[in-house]
């Protein structure tokens, strides 16, 4: 038993032997021939550079018509005639459904010859009334029949103008639910008008960006069915009522039916030298839509209520929309994504996210400089500190900066920094105080060099060896 536990002793005793030897072997040296002082820190380096810096968001919206109606009938009835095609372009004031209208054209008929015979009435009154035939009190009935008269023929009017459904404004027409003898009841959908010569992007940005957002704005919208293709259109109203559940505001702007701009990368940048592009793409994608056409099968516009004598309408029902394409290629309802440039730095200065340090509410970045910058250096080495390595060429300077926007792995730097500076990019763990010695280590390379890491790799090897060894000897020992 004892001779066992002698030899448990003995294995643990050379697994500690090993481990020390291969810990020993690992340890960096000292080299007699190097002046004393601190071993330079490998770290990586980059350059503050200039870039064009933009301030933008990106949202999803979608497009919507600048003026858009459904047409319902105010009276229940039966549809007489319709004055357009499906799909077809129609200017503002023209007849689009026209309701059965028989029993209120014999209403106008009849308020016709009422406000005729009131009429007679009230001049043989006042022809009476001046030869002292009659009484005041005659005129002035006769008179107010005649008024009543009027307003009777007025009403019948306007039940008369409900039979007739126009267009308010310039636009396009939908699809049809109903036929020429259909028996339509108040309020039934009949056809949908779209403006759709400019269209609104209507977007929700989050509530941070409320101070950037104003209109004028512009901003650049990308529509999945046409890829390669920028459109810009510009911000016109902001929505004062912030969304309670998303926290977010609503923004629309108005953006022209057109065939939009090529995208153009910078990589290729320089092999596009097409300008026709636009053209030939706005030929591609440009929709003709059929002019309208009256076909037998779709009845006949009755005449107008002025022609019957009726006086003219006093409030005008049309809106006349000038100028304006509406057969663009964009159409209302179309899935948009949206980036809203709020502003563009052409001079911004930029550094790697990995070069900024936080510390206590403030953020540093390190920069390599020559040891011959920093004063404060050559003052204490004069002192008493221990002198820097005779090859450094780069010593570390903590410097608080002011950060700028974030944009793709980039922080833009407004005050700390100038065009060219180093900053240290990884490594500034082992930087604690300023004046420390760098070396710089390229971007995939170890910073260890072929001789330390062979020595390592021996190390490594004799050190495993022995513990292996040991460990044999400990179970032989064990087994016997």
């Amino acid at each position: 038993m004892a001779f066992k536990k002698m030899h448990s002793i003995v294995a643990v005793v050379g697994i500690v032997g090993a481990s020390t030897l291969a810990w020993w072997l690992q340890s960096p040296k000292t080299d007699a021939n190097t002046t004393a002082g601190p071993r330079p820190s490998g770290v990586e380096i980059s350059q503050v550079k200039k870039i064009t810096l933009r301030d933008d968001a990106e949202a999803v919206g979608s497009l919507r018509s600048s003026q858009n109606i459904m047409l319902r009938p105010e009276v229940a009835g039966r549809v007489l005639a319709l004055g357009f095609a499906d799909g077809a372009r129609v200017r503002a004031g023209q007849v689009l459904v026209q309701m059965d209208d028989t029993l209120q054209r014999a209403e106008v008929q009849q308020s016709l010859a009422q406000m005729s015979i009131a009429r007679a009435n009230h001049k043989r009154n006042q022809e009476l009334v001046a030869q002292n035939f009659i009484a005041q009190r005659s005129l002035d009935e006769s008179a107010a029949a005649l008024q009543v008269a009027e307003a009777q023929l007025g009403l019948s009017c306007a039940r008369l103008d409900r039979m007739r459904l126009i267009a308010p404004f310039n636009g396009v027409v939908g699809i049809r639910s109903v036929n020429v003898g259909d028996y339509v009841k108040d309020g039934t959908d009949l056809i949908n008008l779209e403006n759709i010569a400019s269209l609104y992007v209507d977007y929700r940005l989050p509530e941070r960006y409320q101070t950037k957002v104003t209109p004028g704005q512009t901003i650049e919208v990308k529509l999945d069915p046409f890829p390669g293709r920028m459109f810009k259109a510009k911000v016109e109203a902001v929505d004062p009522l912030i969304d309670a559940n998303g926290r977010s505001i609503g923004v629309r702007a108005v953006l022209a039916n057109t065939a939009g701009e090529p995208v153009v990368s910078a990589a290729n940048k320089g092999a596009v030298s097409a300008p026709a592009a636009p053209a030939s793409a706005a030929t591609s994608t440009k929709v003709t839509i059929p002019a309208p056409a009256q076909s037998p099968s779709r009845g006949s516009i009755q005449p107008s209520p002025q022609s019957l004598g009726c006086p003219p309408n006093l409030f005008d029902r049309t809106r006349t929309t000038a100028g304006g394409d509406q057969n663009g290629p964009l159409r209302p309802g179309m899935f948009a994504r949206v980036t809203a440039v709020f502003a563009v730095k052409p001079n911004a200065l930029v550094v790697p996210e990995e070069a900024i340090v936080p510390q206590g509410g403030k953020q540093f970045v390190i920069k390599a400089v020559d040891p011959a910058e920093l004063p404060a250096l050559a003052a204490s080495a004069a002192a008493s500190a221990p002198a820097l390595p005779p090859d450094t060429k780069l010593v570390s300077q903590r410097v608080e900066v002011k950060l700028g926007l974030r944009r793709g792995g980039q922080v833009e730097i407004v005050e700390g920094l100038k065009e060219g500076d180093t900053v240290v990019v990884a490594g500034q763990q082992r930087l604690q105080k300023d004046g420390s010695a760098l070396r710089v280590v390229e971007l995939g390379r170890g910073a260890a060099s072929p001789a330390s890491a062979a020595a390592s790799g021996s190390a490594v090897g004799a050190s495993a060896s022995i513990a292996a060894g040991a460990a044999s000897d400990a179970s032989s020992a064990a087994s016997r």
